[in-house]
């Protein structure tokens, strides 16, 4: 018997792309036959987990048969502590993607209407569409831009209307690297309408040099009720397989984001890894010397190599190698080395490229040399 299920989902669903993640490890095993494998696809950091994370996720393990804290208040008290805001001001997610759900179901509706760039990440319209609301895409800023393919915050403005609810700016942005430098974030902040929720996605943040004016948004959060900054566990501090992130807001704000959060939804293991990982400064200064070193070494790879790419503040670099991207993923794909294809966001000559360890990255380099050279 064939069943309709698609005539009686929700409209949003029926038509939803899902997100479509790195690949694992595993897969290219099982289709390729391959054994020594580099992923550099995912944005993850090459050092893996804080050694403090993992052990207090030692400590955890013996008590899975309980439930866990489902308010995270000693994860929430060490955040509040290291960032100045007060635990009121926190939400806890299974990842900063669970926040940006949470955001999108207590602010949308299908009445209603959420702006983003072109180019930006793709959670922002599978949460829209998933709600029922409407997308609104601004126009990137243009391939000769000091920023290419960045956001551009005047044609977000100019979407801006009565049914508009949520406003999601990714800086540094994934996939392009790029980021809104200080006054023309504070400006478009400013010139927000109150009723628009205004969401600075900084899963990257840990990753920005200081010699960018790359802005911290916590900072401006006293002055916009409006703001709502989400960051994550899964860069910087090496926890992207436990999955937890937070949303820094106005304590109202954060209320009807705890409204509708599913209850439990960061598990005992990354409350505790997230904890502990908070206060591995040692752990994070290494991978950020690491990011510093491997980012050096690719730039220069591609000015060896007469290839362009786009200006980054997170730990990936997106490459124009001057063909169909997909192309040149698949044939590195057959060396054991995965980065990640973006044609999928509306850049299909880029390739983008996380950055790893030293090792990693010279054999991501000798396999690119070597397909490019083909």
């Amino acid at each position: 018997m064939n069943h309709n299920f698609f005539s009686i989902a929700a409209p949003g669903a029926r038509t939803l792309q899902p997100y479509q993640p790195g690949k694992p490890e595993s897969e290219l095993r099982r289709e390729y036959g391959l054994s020594d494998i580099v992923k550099l696809a995912s944005n993850e950091n090459p050092l893996g987990p804080s050694p403090k994370g993992l052990a207090a996720v030692r400590e955890a393990l013996a008590g899975l048969a309980r439930y866990p804290d489902g308010n995270g208040f000693e994860l929430k008290a060490a955040l509040s502590e290291r960032l100045g805001v007060p635990m009121a001001a926190l939400t806890l997610g299974n990842g900063s993607n669970d926040v940006l759900e949470l955001v999108a179901r207590a602010f949308l509706t299908p009445e209603h209407e959420a702006i983003f760039s072109e180019h930006a990440f793709a959670v922002y319209p599978i949460v829209t569409q998933a709600i029922g609301a409407t997308a609104r895409v601004a126009k990137a800023n243009p391939p000769d831009h000091e920023m290419p393919y960045g956001h551009d915050l005047a044609a977000m403005r100019s979407l801006v209307n009565d049914r508009t609810r949520v406003a999601f700016i990714a800086n540094p942005n994934n996939p392009t690297g790029t980021w809104l430098k200080t006054a023309e974030l504070e400006g478009f902040l400013k010139s927000m309408p109150e009723q628009v929720i205004v969401v600075v996605d900084e899963a990257y943040f840990e990753y920005v040099e200081p010699v960018l004016d790359c802005p911290d948004a916590l900072k401006w959060l006293g002055h916009f009720p409006n703001l709502v900054v989400t960051r994550t566990f899964s860069k910087a501090y090496g926890l992207a397989g436990l999955r937890v992130g937070y949303a820094v807001s106005d304590p109202q704000v954060a209320d009807l984001l705890n409204r509708v959060r599913e209850p439990f939804n960061v598990n005992s293991l990354a409350l505790a890894a997230a904890t502990a990982a908070l206060d591995d400064a040692e752990h994070l200064e290494n991978g950020k010397a690491v990011n510093r070193a491997g980012m050096a070494n690719l730039l220069a790879f591609c000015r060896q190599h007469g290839l362009n790419w786009l200006p980054s503040a997170g730990n990936f670099l997106c490459i124009d190698v001057g063909r169909p991207g997909r192309e040149v993923y698949l044939e590195l794909l057959k060396c054991g080395v995965i980065t990640r294809p973006v044609d999928n966001y509306g850049l299909p000559r880029f390739l983008r490229i996380s950055i790893g360890t030293e090792a990693e990255n010279a054999r991501l380099l000798a396999a690119l040399a070597e397909v490019l050279n083909r």
